[in-house]
């Protein structure tokens, strides 16, 4: 008769180690800027190989918690994970599973209104000079480099998500952000009149979420992405110009 046990999966001693310094970084056991434990020190309370310490702490660099300092006086120091390493992990994600233009674009437009309506209740006014300043940037660029309107229209959207004062959201709409311009640049949406409709959508927004009318600063925003996805979906669409003669004999 065989049994019915089933196979039994030991952890490797370096996850083991890896989730026991997490949940201590996370917990506040050790601050940020604080050192570990020597490796050697670690091989001595833990009783694992050195291997073993080693691979924990690379976990934990990868993850965004730990800074190693090479050197005869380095060693791993404490960090809290960035918005711009949940920006690479999200983008990462996005890319490895195939996520579409489209599902970006929907998520944009469900987070997007509820970010200006945010803002708009939280903003400071160094918040509102940071916006002003990414769209006079803008405006210099509309009939200029394209690639540099694309950078700055990135800023204002993230510019907007930071002054919702909620720190999750604006990371992740940050991450959604670069890929959608990554996906713009490809599709070669290059139209000046799409840049001057971008902007003066932008100053729209801008002026809801400077009188703190959290209402209007949802809906403009959420006008503002539902036009842009749908400009952007046409030119994705529309067919190529025909060559003019001379341009097919070059």
């Amino acid at each position: 008769m065989s049994s019915r046990v089933g196979a039994i999966e030991v952890p490797k001693s370096c996850d083991v180690l890896a989730g026991r310094l997490r949940t201590q970084i996370l917990g506040g056991a050790f601050a940020p800027g604080e050192p570990l434990p020597a490796e050697r020190d670690l091989v001595a309370e833990t009783g694992l190989s050195r291997g073993s310490v080693r691979e924990a702490l690379r976990i934990l660099e990868a993850e965004g918690l730990l800074q190693t300092r090479p050197g005869r006086y380095g060693g791993s120091v404490v960090c809290l994970p960035t918005a711009d390493l949940f920006a690479r992990q999200v983008g990462s994600f996005a890319k490895g599973r195939g996520v579409s233009f489209d599902t970006l674009i929907e998520a944009r437009e469900a987070l997007e209104p509820t970010l200006a309506e945010l803002a708009a209740r939280h903003r400071g006014e160094a918040d509102l000079r940071e916006l002003d300043r990414i769209d006079a940037r803008m405006e210099a660029a509309i009939e200029g480099d394209l690639q540099a309107f694309l950078a700055a229209n990135v800023e204002w959207h993230q510019a907007v998500a930071e002054a919702s004062g909620n720190d999750l959201l604006a990371a992740f709409i940050r991450s959604i952000a670069g890929l959608i311009r990554e996906s713009t640049l490809e599709e070669h949406v290059t139209s000046i009149a799409l840049r001057r409709l971008v902007l003066s959508a932008h100053r729209r927004v801008a002026d809801a979420i400077r009188a703190k009318d959290a209402g209007a600063a949802r809906r403009r925003m959420e006008r503002h992405v539902k036009a842009y996805s749908t400009t952007i979906a046409e030119e994705r669409v529309r067919p190529a110009p025909a060559l003019r003669p001379e341009e097919s004999r070059a």
